[in-house]
């Protein structure tokens, strides 16, 4: 299933269907079946809200929209092998390549947001509200440590840790060629260009990012990079060695080669390595690590051989 958008308006013939059965007769590639679970998903909206029922009737005159991401229909729930530590403040996880971190039009539920709340909702048995807090974002295709706060007293001490700049992020990634310098660093002023939804190094009106690295190792025609992330703008890695000629492997958007060495590159080659922050109630110093992710890994083996 590809990445489509249906924008429809309720008929006189239409109206008093079920919003399911509405659908899917508008829609004759997609049955009713799959139509259900992109309700489920959070994918179909009337009148610009999201709606997560399949009974729900609907009117003449209402304007529906459906939302399709290409991507698989299954929910996305969090197990062990990805939980690297939580407690009752803190839940840090190590995130898998291809999943949205929060909720997009086509879907709300299978997002890591939505993972993690219902997950933490389970621990506590359903009981009580669930207070989650987002410090820290991630690309779809990005893997590796996150950490949410889910605890009231640790939201303000972690946004005020990231917003300060008193947490360490270090990413591994793949880009294409090799560096001349074995290590340096980006500085630029990052702004989103509105055209083509990229950030971009401006001269004036963007954002200070800062941006270290240094070559781990060279192979043929790509290279591994420790990445430090000295602030967090948005795409920083990304734009950042774009511009500088080293695109990401399998990072398409900013001009990545989805070929290297014979072998096909099926996402971005990021991957958050390693996080270190002062636990925000206990004040211990905390350190966590998450392994390359499974296809990133083989990649590396492959262009070892």
């Amino acid at each position: 299933m590809s990445s489509k958008i249906y924008r429809l308006i309720v008929d006189a013939q239409g109206s008093g269907l079920r919003i399911d059965q509405y659908v899917a007769s508008q829609t004759p590639d997609l049955s009713r079946g799959v139509v259900r679970k992109v309700i489920d998903l959070g994918g179909v909206h009337i009148a610009g809200r999201r709606i997560g029922r399949c009974s729900l009737a609907v009117r003449a005159g209402q304007s529906v929209e459906v939302y399709l991401d290409g991507r698989s229909l299954d929910i996305f729930s969090l197990c062990a092998e990805h939980i690297l530590f939580q407690d009752a403040y803190l839940l840090v996880i190590d995130k898998p390549p291809g999943i949205d971190f929060q909720p997009t039009h086509a879907r709300f539920k299978g997002t890591l947001y939505d993972a993690v709340l219902r997950y933490v909702e389970g621990v506590k048995g359903g009981k009580g509200d669930v207070s989650l807090g987002m410090v820290q974002r991630l690309d779809r295709e990005t893997s590796g440590v996150t950490v949410f706060s889910i605890h009231q007293r640790a939201h303000k001490a972690m946004t005020h840790m990231f917003a300060e700049r008193r947490v360490d992020k270090l990413y591994r990634t793949l880009v294409a060629g090799r560096p001349v310098d074995k290590e340096g660093e980006f500085r630029s002023l990052l702004a989103r260009q509105h055209r083509t939804n990229l950030m971009k190094s401006v001269d004036k009106g963007g954002k200070e990012a800062i941006t270290r690295y240094r070559v781990v190792e060279e192979f043929a025609d790509c290279t591994l990079v420790e990445v430090e992330l000295v602030t967090g703008r948005s795409h920083q890695i990304r734009a950042h060695f774009s511009e500088a000629g080293h695109p990401l492997l399998g990072d398409i958007r900013y001009g990545g080669p989805s070929l290297v060495s014979g072998c096909e590159v099926g996402r971005s080659m990021l991957h958050a390595f390693r996080l270190s922050f002062e636990h925000p109630v206990s004040r211990d110093a905390l350190v966590f690590e998450a392994p390359l992710p499974e296809d990133m890994a083989g990649l590396l083996t492959h262009l070892s051989t």
